[in-house]
């Protein structure tokens, strides 16, 4: 359930930020901004058990810290989510709401753990939309002297400067959220993008439906038996392998690959590397992988690389 239907008009939904229009602005109306606040550190309060989300924390915030003359329409999870908890349901709904709207620009806040992984959810299903949507979050949450408010601050100027496309504004930058890796728990400067932001001739929101993936990482000494029963539950599968693109030899592994492959769950895989993608071909110890017919996710993260494979089964079968 959402609460606060987006609005340009008034009311609890849409708040009119009470400060002039910059210059340069058009006289004809003020510029919109839809804020999707889905939860996150960005404002969590304390509870007995830790950190929690809390209603009404970023709403109030949000209209302090928004651009001047700018019409703040605000949306907000109910209840609100630890990114922890984030699934294609709350990214469908994401999409739903962004693909409705008129405005200038988007902003969504989120919990930093997931961040990556909705950073490519929506780059991909959103991909070629006219105005910038704008992920961020925080490490700590607002009102304890961190960096809350300047990320949030950040992230509604970029929704009426940035060029279209899904960004993140954290940590004092604007960057591509196509391909994000989270490179420390808990340092204010925690992200880097890895990967150039993506561009589509037309804009078509697309939706993720209810597909069985998973993203398993090779190490030395994996029992084949344990990937053999994973992959028997899955439709789809990333393999982050080593380097790039090797992997341990083992017939024993090889056939449950071989099979899962057989009875149609896709096989994508990337690089356990932050950069420099796959290499089939450069190494032998990878060549069985190819021949096999396993996918080429050359630098994707495994978030994008899950996505990709979420999007075109959800795809392959219109009925869910």
């Amino acid at each position: 359930m959402m609460s606060g239907v987006p609005s340009s008009t008034g009311g609890s939904a849409s708040t009119k930020l009470d400060q002039d229009r910059p210059a340069g602005l058009s006289d004809k109306r003020s510029p919109q901004i839809l804020l999707i606040h889905t939860g996150g550190t960005i404002a969590m309060r304390g509870s007995a058990d830790g950190l929690a989300p809390a209603a009404g924390v970023l709403e109030d915030a949000a209209a302090a810290l928004g651009p001047p003359g700018a019409r703040l329409s605000i949306c907000s999870f109910d209840p609100l989510v630890d990114s922890a908890d984030i699934g294609h349901e709350h990214w469908n709904r994401i999409i739903s709401h962004l693909e409705d709207w008129s405005g200038d620009g988007a902003v969504v806040t989120h919990g930093t753990d997931t961040m990556s992984f909705t950073g490519a959810a929506l780059s991909q299903s959103l991909a070629g939309a006219p105005f910038p949507i704008i992920l961020s979050g925080a490490m700590r949450p607002l009102g304890t002297g961190g960096d809350a408010e300047s990320n949030l601050e950040l992230a509604l100027q970029s929704a009426l400067t940035a060029p279209p496309g899904v960004w993140l504004a954290f940590a004092g930058r604007t960057v591509a959220a196509t391909g994000l890796v989270k490179r420390h728990s808990s340092a204010p400067d925690s992200f880097r993008a890895v990967t150039p932001p993506i561009g589509a001739a037309q804009f078509r929101p697309r939706r993720f439906g209810d597909v069985r993936v998973a993203i398993l990482t090779i190490s030395p000494g994996m029992p084949a038996g344990m990937v053999s029963a994973a992959l028997a539950e899955l439709d789809g599968a990333v393999l982050r392998l080593f380097g790039p693109g090797t992997i341990v030899s083992n017939a024993a592994l090889l056939d449950a690959l071989d099979a899962a492959l057989r009875r149609g769950c896709r096989l994508r895989a990337v690089s356990q590397c932050e950069q420099g993608g796959l290499a089939p071909g450069a190494y032998a110890a990878g060549a069985p992988l190819w021949r096999l017919g396993v996918e080429n996710g050359d630098a994707e993260t495994a978030e994008a690389a899950l996505v990709r494979l979420w999007l075109e089964l959800s795809e392959a079968r219109p009925e869910q």
